[in-house]
């Protein structure tokens, strides 16, 4: 096993660990940025590095396509085309069953894609997702690939759909968790990590987690969230699964980036996440900061000589006016540039601060002081008051106090309806 996971300091569920990769040592909680085809867009590798970056998420699907395999073998793989020294994961291109489903078409054999580059179809089995074939000649290999992290392929359905589609595809997932472990010829240099999945029924949940923990691999992650669930049942789901999964393995939920739902799952015993929303969100004009979001192409910014948040310590906020980037993301993509780098300093500093706080025994004051600044008039969402009783986080100086408790004390377990069943239970117990 390529991986060790050292836990550091913990506070009920929520824990900061030292994770040690073949490329570098990680601190965790931490945020992986997404570098679909080997690059975060408008940022360089060093930059990354500046603003301490400890892993970057790239697509082997669509590496697969562009830039494709034949020159990322010949460069020596995608660590050096990239000139990135750190940790790479690598998705399976799963997620593409979702958000390519138009092309896609879905058997117990894999997926067969049309490509969106050429219309040609594009064969992804479990096999293949460790080594991908294009028109009948393998491409890809994640082995190959190099990165630190590989996931293996799921079968993916929105959380949104109900009925046997959710079912078939759980046992789907656990029957293709085999051939992926079959396929992966390099463990000792890499880690491959099962992914969850069940949609939102608790049963189905549990039944994958206990087949891929019965497996014991080197890590797991929750996939099928942050598809257009409501947030009660997201959480209910991450809480479920950081519970039953082992304490002594990374747990990585798929798919989060927004800052709140990162500070809730890390409070439930989550260790690791990845989104293009820091990324995507600054194309658009908007930065993330202590309150929420700041929409610099409004026109009140055009004539506001405060940076974007005066508490921030990055290159953008300490250089730039919120009025000279107003005037560059109307005009200019060097806007986006910048808004990039300060909307993912943001979030990798969020990832420290998770950790330190933790370590150092404060967490709590941490999520409260964060809540308190995202909601200054004490109107935190009632999923979010939820789901710190879960985690035993007291934020009663910043959220109302709840009209009935969850916890039953003596049974160190949460009850739900029977529609809604989750049995969560406390760290101390586990």
């Amino acid at each position: 096993m390529a991986l060790r996971f050292e836990i550091l300091g913990k506070f009920n569920r929520a824990r900061a660990a030292r994770l040690t990769l073949p490329h570098f040592v990680c601190q965790t909680p931490l945020f992986m940025p997404v570098g679909t085809q080997g690059t975060i867009k408008g940022l360089t590798t060093s930059q990354l590095e500046d603003i301490g970056c400890q892993i970057i998420l790239g697509n082997t699907y669509h590496l697969a396509l562009r830039p494709t395999s034949e020159l990322i073998d010949e460069l020596g793989g995608l660590h050096k085309f990239m000139n990135w020294p750190r940790g790479l994961l690598t998705d399976s291109g799963g997620f593409q069953m979702v958000s390519l489903l138009h092309l896609a078409d879905i058997t117990e054999q894999g997926v067969t894609f049309q490509s969106p580059v050429d219309g040609k179809p594009m064969l992804l089995t479990p096999e293949e997702s460790i080594q991908i074939q294009l028109h009948g000649f393998p491409l890809l290999l994640q082995n190959r690939i190099g990165a630190d992290i590989i996931m293996a392929l799921d079968d993916v359905v929105k959380t949104t759909i109900t009925g046997p589609r959710i079912e078939e595809a759980m046992y789907r997932t656990l029957r293709w968790i085999d051939r992926c472990i079959a396929a992966h010829e390099r463990p000792h240099d890499q880690n491959l990590f099962g992914i969850v999945q069940g949609g939102l029924d608790p049963v189905l949940r549990d039944i994958c987690v206990k087949g891929l923990v019965d497996r014991n691999l080197p890590g797991y992650a929750i996939g099928g969230l942050a598809g257009g669930e409501d947030k009660d049942s997201f959480w209910r789901v991450v809480a479920q699964c950081t519970a039953a999964l082992p304490e002594d393995k990374p747990r990585y939920v798929m798919g989060v980036g927004y800052p709140l739902d990162i500070v809730v799952c890390s409070a439930l015993g989550a260790d690791m996440y990845d989104c293009v929303y820091p990324t995507r969100t600054a194309r658009f004009g908007t930065a993330l900061v202590p309150g929420g979001v700041l929409k610099l192409k409004h026109q009140a910014m055009a004539d506001d000589t405060q940076p974007i948040d005066p508490t921030c310590e990055c290159m953008v906020c300490k250089t730039y006016s919120r009025a000279y980037i107003h005037c560059l993301v109307t005009k200019d993509a060097m806007g986006s540039q910048l808004l990039s780098y300060h909307n993912l300093f943001y979030m990798l500093k969020l990832s420290r601060d998770l950790h330190s706080s933790i370590v150092n025994g404060q967490f709590p004051e941490f999520v409260c002081n964060f809540l308190q600044k995202m909601f200054p008039k004490g109107d935190v969402p009632q999923w979010v008051c939820n789901a710190m009783e879960v985690a035993g986080i007291d934020i009663t100086s910043c959220c109302s106090p709840f009209p009935l408790s969850l916890i039953d004390s003596q049974a160190g377990s949460v009850k739900y309806s029977r529609k809604n069943s989750i049995k969560l239970v406390h760290a101390k117990d586990q």
